[in-house]
């Protein structure tokens, strides 16, 4: 097979949730350039509308958007059930929701919920709903967005000394769970056609204060943080297409080598 035919995905449609902007719209993008249709989702219906006229105008895909929150069921079943012909779901909704206080001690139990149902649970509903169909069709790639959070402790002292609010633990016990549902789902959904795998993106830069860039970066063995636009779109693509056709409950972690410089 040619390097083309492995990462042609003309004929296949995608599913990016939380595909309007910042990583997901980086991953609907290369699928787009690689010639997949797209059905983009996010809790903002303008939003997702604006991404998905981007991608119409810049690479001709047929691109549907919808407003969708991962932790209603209901709401993820019935969009599954408009998109019963996904060949790719890309599992991006999540983050860190930005609900403060962030120090273990003092966070809501309110908030641990809402930030574990959101990266978590919601992910669960996705696989559910997108993967029932996939298995009935007999083939299909999901997509699960983990983290480093998830494979390694972090050092609270880089939030400490440069003034960015820390990232919640709960964050890191959802993105460990996201790794191994993504393992576990691979095992009962391999069998019947369908690839899971996971990506696990380290920090990217993003507007943090720059004595915080500075100190990642070192602690990083590539010496930078992740850049948008760049630097998650191979993965995407690899795991999305027949470059990946025998590789099914892997965590493919893309972070410059941050988990390994410990």
């Amino acid at each position: 097979m040619s390097i083309e035919a492995m990462h042609d995905l003309r004929g296949r449609m995608a599913v990016v949730i939380g595909g309007a902007r910042d990583l997901g719209y980086d991953m609907a993008e290369i699928l787009a350039a690689a010639g997949c249709d797209l059905a983009l989702t996010s809790r903002d219906l303008e939003r997702a509308e604006a991404a998905a006229e981007r991608l119409r105008s810049d690479y001709g895909r047929q691109v549907e958007s919808a407003a969708l929150d991962i932790c209603d069921p209901d709401q993820v079943a019935a969009c599954a059930e408009r998109m019963p012909d996904a060949d790719v779901l890309v599992n991006n909704a999540g983050g860190g929701l930005d609900l403060h206080p962030t120090h273990f001690f003092d966070r809501a139990p309110a908030h641990i919920a809402q930030l574990i149902d959101t990266n978590l649970t919601g992910m669960l509903y996705c696989c559910q709903a997108f993967g029932r169909s996939m298995a009935a069709r007999g083939s299909g790639s999901i997509i699960n967005i983990a983290s480093i959070a998830g494979l390694c402790g972090r050092n609270r002292r880089i939030y400490d000394q440069t003034g960015l609010p820390e990232q919640p633990v709960e964050y890191a016990a959802a993105k460990a769970g996201v790794i191994g549902a993504t393992r576990d789902l691979a095992g009962l959904l391999s069998p019947l056609g369908v690839r899971v795998n996971a990506i696990s993106p380290g920090g990217f830069e993003r507007g943090q204060p720059q004595a915080f860039i500075d100190a990642y970066s070192r602690a990083t063995p590539m010496g930078r943080m992740g850049r948008d636009g760049v630097d998650l779109k191979g993965a995407a693509l690899f795991l999305a297409s027949d470059a990946s056709a025998y590789v099914t409950g892997q965590n493919l972690t893309v972070d410059g080598g941050f988990a390994i410089w410990k």
